[in-house]
């Protein structure tokens, strides 16, 4: 195990690589479908392409340093807080294939649902742990909420 006191650098960089990881697992996963979404009708306010990855980059860093935080914390919650944090990461890793390359837009709307659920629960669990780690997931959490939106808007406009 890392001695978590005398080497924070190591643990953050650790952290916060395996979130971006998994972000890029989930785009690879996902190219093909990606750039057949282009074509799709999309719901108003949608971004430009280019911000997705630059706001998911973003995201998943925050999380990667709230995530860490929560490990350097070490209390007795601290165990569940993370395994709420990689199951959440699982999910998240898994709405970009169904949703892009599956194109079950409707069944990725009810995933990102329960993403946002467990990402609600995660978020109190790491503020009761640290409250600075709780509060860098509300930007992933407000982002989720405008992805469903638009997973949704793009179910309605293309079915």
């Amino acid at each position: 195990m890392i001695r978590k006191k005398s080497n924070k650098a190591l643990v953050y960089g650790i952290s916060i690589a395996a979130a971006l990881a998994v972000g890029g697992l989930s785009a690879l996963l996902s190219m093909k479908g990606m750039k057949e979404f282009a074509e799709l009708k999309q719901p108003p306010l949608s971004p430009p392409g280019w911000l997705f990855p630059v706001a998911w980059t973003i995201l998943y860093t925050l999380m990667g340093i709230s995530a860490a935080r929560v490990y350097l914390a070490d209390t007795q919650e601290t165990k569940p807080a993370l395994m709420i944090y990689a199951a959440q990461l699982i999910v998240n890793a898994l709405w970009s294939p169904i949703f892009f390359e599956l194109e079950l837009r409707l069944v990725a709307f009810v995933w990102l649902l329960i993403l946002i659920a467990l990402t609600v629960i995660m978020i109190g669990r790491f503020k009761r742990i640290d409250v600075p780690a709780g509060n860098l997931q509300f930007p992933y959490l407000i982002w989720l909420v405008f992805a469903a939106y638009l997973n949704l808007g793009t179910f309605i406009l293309n079915r």
